[in-house]
């Protein structure tokens, strides 16, 4: 059945990155009424009632008790953007498709390859749309990598190299994305996750041995990280993540494949592409990529397939279990199942 618009969509977690959603939601009055926010901060809720004042419309009305808000607002909701951290993301999520909405799920998904297969299981048994809201599994640039790889057009793929790096010490010291117990993880699982998800999508596959290292410099989370694996098909990997860079944000992600190479970044910001008999990369063209918000319309109204489902997720949160033992023995090599 067509999507009746507007979508009413309530948030749970109003924090910056959710005020850059409500900023573009805004624009797009004609598909999306935003209906109802959940948010403890008073500080983050005025935050975002400002962007609606800006745009001459009523704040909705803040429920601070997630359990509540759903309680009270379900009924008057069609779906529900997730952005809070990472440790809550699990139970919300399931309780959100529970009482009937669909949800758009801030990354990582979950914590763990078991909250993972569960809330894959609720999916099935509510029959509600779970997107994740990884911006490279929601790229077309990545999407168009996953089908060439896919396709046999570059060969088979050898390894995948991929780096991430970014002075996220510095600009998450104090938040709760150093605290262990909310986060989950340190650089490799916020920032870092985005590389983790993507290499995960390329790879189109499950890992078989995973070896990993982390130095936390002195935090409670890990601040630096190196990867190794293989996958089922022997194709080696690595991934570097150097979260005490100077003051930047860059990704680089590259496949090399027997009759070609591709490059792209952990959040699809760029494709490029070198075939056997050629002397560099170039650009591939593509249409320009869709929000994240206007990606989940999309396959809300059946008009695309999910690019970004829980399976990847569980994907991504098997591999991350594995980095977290492989760490936790000095870098022994563990067998994933």
């Amino acid at each position: 059945m067509p999507t009746l618009y507007p979508v009413r969509v309530g948030f749970i977690g109003c924090g910056g990155m959710a005020r850059h959603h409500i900023r573009a939601m805004l624009q797009q009055r004609d598909t999306t009424q935003i209906t109802a926010i959940c948010e403890p901060s008073i500080s983050a809720y005025e935050a975002a009632c400002k962007l609606f004042e800006e745009a001459d419309l009523p704040p909705p009305p803040n429920q601070p008790d997630w359990r509540v808000f759903l309680e009270t607002n379900a009924h008057q909701l069609d779906a529900v953007l997730i952005i809070t951290p990472h440790a809550l993301h699990f139970e919300q999520a399931k309780a959100s498709m529970e009482a009937g909405l669909d949800v758009l799920l801030e990354k990582p998904m979950v914590m763990t390859a078991s909250e993972a297969e569960e809330l894959i299981a609720v999916r099935d048994a509510t029959a509600r749309l779970l997107v994740v809201a990884f911006q490279g599994s929601l790229s077309p640039q990545v999407r168009e990598a996953a089908r060439m790889l896919r396709s046999g057009e570059l060969g088979h793929v050898l390894n995948i190299s991929a780096m991430a790096w970014q002075n996220w010490d510095q600009l998450t010291l104090g938040s709760w994305r150093q605290q262990p117990e909310l986060s989950g993880g340190g650089f490799l699982f916020d920032t870092g996750a985005h590389m983790l998800n993507t290499v995960s999508d390329l790879a189109g596959e499950d890992f078989t041995e995973v070896a990993a290292w982390m130095d936390n410099r002195g935090r409670d989370v890990d601040i630096l990280a190196v990867v190794m694996g293989r996958l089922k098909s022997g194709t080696l990997i690595t991934m570097n993540a150097c979260g005490q860079a100077i003051p930047s944000c860059h990704s680089d992600i590259r496949v090399f494949a027997s009759e070609g190479i591709l490059r792209t970044g952990i959040w699809g910001e760029m494709l490029e592409i070198q075939r056997s008999g050629e002397t560099q990369l170039a650009p591939v063209p593509l249409a320009p990529s869709l929000g994240v918000w206007e990606q989940f319309l999309k396959v809300r109204d059946q008009q695309i397939p999910n690019p970004s489902p829980p399976e990847i997720g569980l994907r991504m949160a098997r591999l991350w279990d594995a980095i977290r033992s492989s760490a936790a023995q000095q870098g022994a090599v563990v067998q994933c199942s």
